[in-house]
């Protein structure tokens, strides 16, 4: 029982039981597993505070604003999120108090920055876009992943990958043990004042959260592996949960659920080469800062702070370029003949870009194919969709 606790679980079954729970998440409280969207709402109360008036934004009709994080579903899922992150990572005894140097944190924050702009640009995150957009079939998540990939790619040739190593003190065993304890007992309150969708919400984001930490699940670590490393073990494995998602969503979608589909605009890459940049420059996405800022990664607080801000400058400049996305068509795959034919060729292509990094030539000139033969299919669909 020691061993559940304190060791490292596995990324592969980490990413496919979220994946999974996303699925059933979907089905059981009616909507999907993202996180920046509720970031900008607290933007929202900055706005406040300096006398904006946040009920004119068009940014907040699109994303709603009512009620407060105890009263709204994603508020509620957050909150979840971190009592499970807290208690995987005082139970694992990762919880430490690591204090980055000044320019280590000027870099937090403005990675989080960039992050929060391109999340909320794009229309959601990495969350919103692997593991929820893309099983959902909505074209905009692809544009998001592969401006994504991009952004990434530059950013880690560019800049220093390595981990910020700031003054770090670890947590005595007790004050784990009191962490943990404030964690269940946070949990259950809200649960005990909780009711119907809300605390199912609760539920669902403390399993989130527990196997977030417990799997030290961080897309930018994910991809890091990939493009600096060679080693594409975790991010084929972040493919085949898109793939498990999309199942399980096409299934909930037969059963009568709508499927969640944004505007296919190429504003979408614009925030999606933003977000990527913006997650190495922070060294973690959404996942890796929230379960950090949990184990006491002061760099890791910087890097949320920035993408509240982030998500309030778009909400506050949405309406001058709102245009420029709503003006295009909301397009999902399975609209179209072919559709699911589409997703699997741009899964089964993506998959295989991942294994060319470290396979062999004549899998990488196959998966060139498949991936040109997608793309040409996502263009026609777009032109149909537009």
């Amino acid at each position: 029982m020691r061993g559940f606790f304190t060791q490292k679980w596995a990324f592969a079954p980490c990413v496919l039981a979220l994946s999974v729970a996303s699925v059933f998440y979907f089905g059981v409280v009616g909507t999907y597993w993202a996180v920046t969207g509720e970031f900008t709402r607290w933007g929202a109360s900055l706005l406040n505070l300096f006398g904006v008036d946040t009920n004119k934004l068009g940014y907040f009709k699109i994303i709603g604003l009512k009620g407060n994080i105890f009263e709204r579903i994603d508020g509620v899922m957050i909150l979840g999120m971190f009592c499970g992150m807290l208690c995987a990572s005082s139970l694992s005894g990762r919880v430490g108090f690591n204090l980055p140097t000044k320019a280590q944190m000027g870099r937090s924050l403005l990675g989080g920055l960039l992050a929060g702009l391109g999340a909320r640009l794009g229309l959601g995150c990495n969350l919103a876009s692997f593991l929820t957009g893309i099983p959902q079939f909505s074209l905009h998540a692809w544009f998001f992943t592969a401006a994504t990939l991009v952004g990434m790619g530059l950013a880690f040739r560019h800049f220093s990958t390595s981990c910020s190593k700031g003054a770090t003190k670890q947590a005595p065993a007790r004050l784990n043990a009191l962490l943990a304890f404030c964690a269940v007992g946070g949990f259950g309150v809200l649960a005990w004042h909780l009711h119907h969708k809300l605390f199912y919400a609760l539920c669902f984001g403390a399993f989130f959260g527990f196997v977030i930490s417990k799997g030290q699940i961080c897309f930018t670590a994910a991809f890091r592996h990939l493009f600096v490393q060679k080693q594409s073990a975790q991010a084929k494995a972040l493919v085949w949960a898109m793939a498990v998602g999309s199942v399980g969503i096409f299934v909930c979608l037969h059963l009568g659920l709508s499927a969640k589909t944004l505007w296919a605009s190429p504003g979408i890459a614009v925030g999606g080469l933003l977000f990527g940049v913006g997650i190495v420059l922070a060294r973690g996405c959404e996942c890796g800062w929230m379960y950090r800022s949990m184990q006491g990664d002061l760099g890791a607080v910087m890097v949320g702070v920035g993408n509240v801000l982030g998500a309030a400058l778009v909400a506050l400049s949405w309406d001058f370029y709102a245009p420029l996305w709503v003006s295009f068509a909301k397009v999902n795959l399975l609209e179209f003949r072919g559709g699911l034919l589409l997703q699997v060729l741009l899964l089964a292509g993506l998959w295989g870009l991942c294994g060319a990094w470290d396979e062999a030539p004549l899998k990488t000139n196959l998966v060139a194919v498949l991936a040109v033969l997608a793309l040409t299919l996502l263009s026609d669909f777009a032109g149909a969709g537009g």
